[in-house]
């Protein structure tokens, strides 16, 4: 029976988790967790304490090795090179790995990104791909190379996205997907038959950094967009829209059927038993749950018994930054 790989876990999201149950479990036998490697501790909630993220408190509970690097420079690769590693695995990390720490492990570095690539490198592929009106996405092993995203793959996982599933709940999903992906994947790559293919750079797309101004709505794009936009950024950064000078944050949402109506783009119609109905550029928008500030997300009709919008009120529209692009995009600030 071969050893077990020996292997270190980048990541700093909980996205990873299943991956991880699964490397400390069942996968034991294929790869050994030498360390987790993930974010220094950050503020977090209400009262901004410095607390540990979910992925450091797992890898503690465990008693296992935790780095938390605030830079990756080369002082760091020095214990990272003595942990001996066969392969790093990395997703979600938040640090772009240098040269030096992508050629130390005996097999190199490993990404799983949450896309099929090469569609959605970047940042945000879980919100892009909902936004993109995806009907599809998965998760896809590729060994890390200086370009982003842009590594040969081995493998992928598919998922399917429902029409009305927030990237939360896609999130979920990928997460588990990781899991029969490196079940087929790792014993491969340990035999050393696991096969890499370049991606087709043609077929490249980018999604950036997401920010809160991601969130306006432009009333004058088709419903079908626009579901899919507020879907795509439910919950962070959560699209919002003015109504009654309170900025209310919405998801779900779909697209409501009916005979379209001599109004407005951005016209609140009326409500149905599922949500709020307003026209737009082409077909009408049901918006599924509201949330005010400070408050909690309710669905439409109770949120509307304690905060009435009556027919005729006109939603204002506001220009909406394209999430991809065919090009990298520039960073900004």
């Amino acid at each position: 029976m071969p050893a077990p790989l020996k292997l270190v876990f980048m990541g700093s999201d909980p996205i990873a988790l299943p991956s991880l149950e699964w490397l400390a479990g069942p996968g034991s036998g294929i790869a050994r967790l030498l360390a987790i490697y993930t974010q220094p501790d950050r503020p977090s909630g209400r009262g901004q304490k410095t607390a540990a993220g979910p992925i450091k408190q797992w890898a503690q509970a465990r008693g296992l090795v935790v780095r938390q690097p605030e830079q990756l420079t080369p002082d760091e690769c020095t214990p990272f090179a003595a942990l001996q590693a066969d392969v790093a695995l990395v997703m979600a990390y938040g640090h772009i790995l240098r040269d030096d720490f992508i050629g130390t492990p005996r097999l190199g570095a490993l990404n799983l990104h949450a896309s099929l690539l090469p569609k959605y490198r970047g940042a945000s592929p879980i919100p892009a791909a909902i936004a993109g009106g995806d009907r599809e996405t998965g998760v896809t092993l590729m060994r890390i190379v200086r370009r982003l995203d842009a590594g040969p793959m081995a493998d992928a996982e598919r998922v399917g996205i429902g029409p009305r599933e927030t990237a939360s709940a896609v999130e979920a999903k990928l997460a588990e997907a990781c899991v029969p992906l490196l079940t087929r994947a790792l014993p491969r790559l340990r035999e050393g038959s696991l096969v890499f293919v370049p991606q087709e750079e043609a077929q490249a797309t980018f999604c950036r950094r997401l920010t809160k101004e991601d969130g306006r709505l432009d009333f004058t794009a088709p419903a079908a967009a626009l579901a899919a936009r507020i879907n795509g950024l439910f919950p962070w950064p959560g699209c919002t829209v003015e109504i009654h000078g309170v900025a209310v944050k919405l998801g779900p949402a779909d697209v409501a059927s009916g005979p379209v109506r001599d109004a407005a783009a951005g016209t609140v119609l009326g409500a149905d038993a599922g949500g709020l109905l307003v026209m737009t550029g082409e077909g009408i928008l049901r918006l599924c749950g509201l949330q005010r500030p400070g408050g909690r997300l309710l669905p439409a009709p109770e949120f509307l018994r304690g905060f009435p919008v009556a027919p005729g009120t006109v939603l204002p529209s506001q220009p909406m930054r394209p999430l991809v692009s065919a090009r990298p995009f520039r960073p900004t600030g």
